[in-house]
Formats: structure tokens, C-alpha cells, sequence
């Protein structure tokens, strides 16, 4: 079996400070760094610490106790109880899980948990029997979890392919708001988005909708009103109102954006610029959070049904933590465009 002191040589630390990695010691500053390196040495060696822990570790290989505990990993890198996209999916799943006995044991956002050593302690210190993936993770954390033995694993638009997943189409639902706009009488139509799960624009499908949307319609895509706000809000404001400075009056007569919360900073621009909404530049985006129906004008908007969502992903997860729910699948709910003043200005 292998001890502490083998811990210690393979990291290279004292085996006092393996010992307080591993007990959760934090009465003593350890770097980060050195912590998750003592994990990584725990689960390459399979050390446990004690033969009592040991048999416990032997005895759920063979015997899976459940500890009604589900755990939640976020991609956005700010969490606030009232965030207009994710709140209402995190507040619908955790209803659904209370009501059949479980509890939601953690909520940690990608980037927090890109610390292993925290990551290690949220699934095997907890002992959570689920965890929801809300959002795009990365590469890392995905690993580390399809590896957990026992772990039920679920994800609401999140990058995995080998995970069962409850999303929307959002290439089509972007196709189909981008169409609305084509409907409309624009050929001259911007984005306002940001880039996929590879950091890259083009592996954004809501980006993908937008252009297969222009292509069928044999619209060209400027790419100067193709615009990447690294989904920063800010980034909106500023990227839109610089460029309708430059464009010397050669500016989209519609903006498409991949969310309501880059579509409205975007509208700021275009009306502190002196022009106007819907006449001079339509809008439409994504998501439909409540807000979008009290800006100026009402914000035409592809509703998202994220209550369903997270509701459709609770029953998915407790289906498979009770064995019912085995083989992987995609469920893919649908959308619907909400039409506001941001869009009805009709150029045909």
C-alpha cells in the first residue's frame, strides 16, 4: 500500500505538507500548485489514508451508497443570484431535485475549479452522486469527471460529446432570427457575438446560423460589421459605437446578436449615435431574459426555454442516478421568436 512518504517523494515536498494537503490542513499557507500536484500523486499512486478509509474505499467499489447530493459546475465567470440566463435554469433544476430528495451541494464556475486541488475536494470530499454542467468547461474538468467512477453526469449546452446533454438548437434558432430579419427587407445584417468553445468565432453556432441564414438568403457577410465581444458586455457598447464611427455611413440596416445582454449595450451605441431603432438599425438577439421586453424600444428576442431546461435536465439526471437512464442522449427543446419593436420596421 502506498504511504504518505511515498506521496511526498513523488511530488517532492515534506511529508508534513503531504499530510496537510491530504487532511485538508489549511492552518499553514500551501501554493496551489503544490496542492494539486499532491493530488495528482494521490490518485496516480491510489493512496488512502487510513485502512478504516480504505475499506470504505473498497466497500463503495462494490456497494454504491448515495449521498442525495448533486454538485454544479458553471461556465459563466460570475455568479450571482439574479443572473438573467442562468438563474432561471440553476433555480428550476434545483427545485426539481429538492422536491425528490436531494440537494444541490455546490455551485462553482469553470474557472474556480481549474484548481484541481478544489476540484478533487468537491467530488470525493462531498461525495456527490451527480453533477450538471451548465455552460462550456474545459477540456480539463470534462476529463477529470467522465474518470469518476459512479458519477452521474449531465449537461445543459455544454461542449461534451460523450455526456448526455439538454440543450436548444442554437444554430437553428439563430437561423431563424437572422430570417425574421431577411423577412423584413434587410441585406445589409451585423453580428454582435462571441467566439465557441474552441475560442474561436467560426465554432460559435449561433454564429454558424447567422451565416447559413445569410447564405441561403445569397446576402453577403461584411466583415467589418462582424463583430467579436469576447462576450464582454462592455466590449458591445464600445466595438458598436467605434464602428459606427468609421463606417462613413456604410453601416448593416439590421444587427443580429447572439444575446440579449450584448444586444442591449449594442442598441446604446446605435441611439447615442443619433440614430434610431428600428428605422435606421433593427435589432433582434437571443435568450429573451426578462429585461429584454423593457428596453427602448421592446427588444425582439429568441426565447429560450430555460426553466424547461433545467427541469428537463433534474428528471434526466434522477432517471440515471436511479439506473433508469443509461444509454447517452441529446434532448433538444424548442425555441420561439418573440417579436418586438426592435425588428418590425419593414424595408420591403
Amino acid at each position: 500500500m502506498p504511504t504518505l512518504k511515498d506521496i511526498a517523494d513523488l511530488v517532492g515536498v515534506s511529508i508534513s505538507t503531504a499530510s496537510r494537503v491530504v487532511r485538508n490542513d489549511t492552518s499553514r499557507h500551501i501554493n496551489p500548485e503544490t496542492r494539486a500536484k499532491v493530488w495528482e500523486a494521490v490518485r496516480q499512486l491510489d493512496y488512502t489514508p487510513n485502512e478504516s478509509a480504505r475499506h470504505l474505499v473498497n466497500k463503495q467499489k462494490t456497494e454504491k451508497r448515495q449521498t442525495k447530493q448533486i454538485g454544479c459546475i458553471i461556465q459563466t465567470a460570475r455568479l450571482n443570484d439574479d443572473h438573467p440566463y442562468y438563474s432561471p435554469i440553476i433555480t428550476a433544476f434545483t427545485k426539481k431535485i429538492l422536491e425528490s430528495g436531494y440537494s444541490l451541494a455546490f455551485i462553482h464556475t469553470s474557472g474556480e475549479l481549474e484548481d484541481n486541488a478544489l476540484l478533487h475536494r468537491c467530488i470525493h470530499d462531498i461525495q456527490v452522486d451527480g453533477i450538471i454542467i451548465v455552460g462550456e468547461v474545459g477540456p480539463t474538468i470534462l476529463d477529470y469527471l467522465q474518470k469518476v467512477e459512479d458519477l452521474a453526469l449531465i449537461g445543459i449546452c455544454t461542449n461534451g460529446t460523450e455526456i448526455t446533454m439538454v440543450d436548444y438548437d442554437r444554430i437553428h434558432a439563430a437561423k431563424s432570427a437572422v430570417d425574421h430579419l431577411i423577412a423584413q427587407g434587410h441585406r445589409s445584417i451585423g453580428f454582435v457575438g462571441g467566439p465557441g468553445h474552441t475560442g474561436e468565432l467560426n465554432s460559435e453556432e449561433r454564429f454558424q446560423g447567422y451565416k447559413f441564414a445569410l447564405y441561403d438568403a445569397g446576402i453577403p457577410l461584411h466583415k467589418d460589421w462582424v463583430i467579436d465581444t469576447r462576450w464582454e458586455i462592455d466590449r458591445s457598447y464600445e466595438y458598436v459605437k467605434e464602428q459606427l464611427k468609421r463606417s462613413d455611413g456604410e453601416r448593416p440596416t439590421a444587427i443580429f446578436a447572439a444575446s440579449d445582454q450584448l444586444a442591449i449595450p449594442a442598441m446604446r451605441a446605435v441611439i447615442e449615435s443619433q440614430l434610431r431603432i428600428p428605422e435606421d438599425i433593427a435589432f433582434i438577439s437571443m435568450d429573451n431574459i426578462d429585461f429584454a421586453q423593457y428596453t427602448t424600444p421592446p427588444l425582439s428576442s429568441v426565447h429560450v426555454p430555460k426553466v424547461e431546461i433545467g427541469m428537463t435536465a433534474a428528471a434526466t439526471l434522477l432517471e440515471m442516478l436511479r439506473g433508469e437512464q443509461l444509454a447517452l442522449s441529446k434532448v433538444l427543446l424548442p425555441h420561439k421568436i418573440i417579436v418586438r419593436e426592435s425588428s418590425t420596421f419593414n424595408r420591403n
